[in-house]
Order: C-alpha cells, then sequence, then structure tokens
C-alpha cells in the first residue's frame, strides 16, 4: 500500500442489491465493513445483524486481514434498531442482536470473542445500537455533524447492546448517566469532550481518517498488535491479576516470530520495519 488511498464510492450510498445490508471491501491488509441500508438509515434488523457478524468473522479468520474500519453508507451512520419488530422478539425471549452461532458478534457481548482492531467513522444520526457497537470498536472518529443519542428511556425500554456495560468504563459515571437516562442527544464535540470519540474532523473526512489510522495499524507488526488489544481486554474483562499472568508467556511466541526478528533487524538497520 502506498498510503494513497482511493475512496471512490466506498464514502456514498450504496447502489447494491438492498438484500445486502452490509457492505465489504479489502484494501490491503484492511477490510471496510459498511452499513448498507441507507433507505432506512440504516435501521439494524435481523439481516444486518447477520451480516455484519459475517463481516467480522472474516476479519478475525482471515490472516491477510489485520484491522477492519466500520462506516456507513448514506447520510446516517445508524438511526438505531427497527424497534417494532426487536421489541416482539425480545418480548417472546429471543434475543435479534445475538450473532449466528459460531460467528464473531460485532458487539462483542454473545459467542466468539474478536481480537482484531476496528476504526471506526461516524457521521449524521448515530442512535441507540449504533452507539453500542462503537463502545465495542477500538478507535472512534466522528464527522462534527455527527448527532448521538442513547434514547431507549424515551421508547419505554432500556439499552440491551452494551451501554450500560461500558459507556461508563469510556466516558465516566456521571457522563454516561447525563445520555443515559435523560435520552439526550449530544454532539461530536460533547463526545470528543467526554473521550467517546478520539477526533472529530470536518464532515467527508471521517472515513479518510479513519482509514489512515487502520493503516498505520496494519502496517505495525500484526502478533503484537493483536495481542496488545488482547491484554488490555483482558485487563478490562477479566482482572488485573489474570492479564499480568499472561504477559511473559503471550510474549515467548511473539519473541520467536519473524515479525520480532524484522523487528529488531529494522531497529539495527535504522529502517522501517516490513511485516509484510
Amino acid at each position: 500500500m502506498d498510503g494513497s488511498w482511493n475512496l471512490g464510492p466506498v464514502s456514498e450510498q450504496s447502489q447494491n442489491d438492498e438484500t445486502e445490508r452490509v457492505s465489504r471491501e479489502r484494501r490491503g491488509h484492511v477490510l471496510l465493513i459498511g452499513l448498507n441500508r441507507p433507505k432506512k438509515l440504516n435501521a439494524w434488523d435481523e439481516l444486518m445483524v447477520a451480516q455484519l457478524s459475517e463481516a467480522y468473522t472474516e476479519l478475525e479468520d482471515d490472516d491477510e486481514l489485520r484491522c477492519a474500519v466500520l462506516f456507513a453508507h448514506g447520510k446516517h451512520f445508524t438511526a438505531g434498531v427497527h424497534l417494532t419488530a426487536f421489541a416482539d422478539l425480545w418480548a417472546a425471549g429471543r434475543n435479534p442482536i445475538a450473532p449466528p452461532e459460531g460467528k464473531i458478534d460485532p458487539l462483542d457481548l454473545f459467542g466468539r470473542t474478536r481480537e482484531k482492531p476496528v476504526v471506526a467513522a461516524v457521521h449524521g444520526l448515530c442512535y441507540t445500537i449504533g452507539i453500542e457497537l462503537l463502545l465495542a470498536t477500538d478507535i472512534r472518529i466522528a464527522a462534527s455533524d455527527t448527532r448521538f443519542g442513547q434514547v431507549e428511556v424515551l421508547r419505554g425500554i432500556y439499552p440491551v447492546g452494551g451501554a450500560t456495560l461500558r459507556f461508563a468504563r469510556e466516558v465516566g459515571w456521571g457522563n454516561a448517566m447525563r445520555y443515559l437516562l435523560t435520552g439526550d442527544e449530544f454532539d461530536a464535540t460533547e463526545a470528543h469532550r467526554i473521550g467517546f470519540v478520539q477526533e472529530v474532523v470536518e464532515p467527508g473526512r471521517e472515513l479518510e481518517r479513519a482509514l489512515a489510522i487502520a493503516q498505520t495499524i496494519a502496517d505495525a507488526a500484526p502478533l503484537g498488535v493483536r495481542a496488545t488489544r488482547v491484554s488490555m481486554k483482558a485487563a478490562l474483562d477479566k482482572s488485573f491479576a489474570e492479564a499480568l499472568a499472561a504477559l511473559l508467556p503471550d510474549l515467548v511466541p511473539i519473541l520467536n516470530s519473524e515479525h520480532a526478528r524484522e523487528g529488531v533487524a529494522s531497529f539495527i538497520e535504522r529502517r522501517k520495519a516490513n511485516f509484510n
């Protein structure tokens, strides 16, 4: 990759068949994953859940892929779930946001877990499940026109896609409660202030910036990147002691890899490492 991204139609509304809820495109070691139901404001249905899970599973299972960029076609990231359909399923004891058996869960709640990083680019409306999907990503870039809302309490329910589990961890208790309990909308500037997004850019630049970050990640040593994410997740989701105990055992196979040898050689030779 030479760093000169040809964004082309990827940032525009997809013209594919309407049954394609999620687009996929490879850019070297990076997989672009696009929410692709723009006529319905990228509202989630069961088909979108299944196709998102398929895309995340492709990322995890393909050794050529090292990082993903999550974005959305059309004017908005997502207006949330198809509430009337999902509410009936929840009431019947079914979980429509759970992934198909054996697949990676984009919400990182059920089924297989993901070890490779995902960078998100968000714009327009980002409501309910959209916030929860972002909370399961690793780095988030927002267009300055993005509007966020965790509005379940205004609809007679509460968030069950991870917001009650992760939002306070990301932004602090008071900041999380401010928006989870009121359902108030907040903008990209506020999202950046509380630490929910890492950068705010001009509208139309969010995908380009996310791609640049993903490419930097993909250029790094993949075993090191994966081990770093796994270690941090273990410290947050399991315990400090478990994560600490795994540090050296997890380092040994990495030290014996070709990528580690290349990293040392590049340091000695004062050049950029090549992990392809």
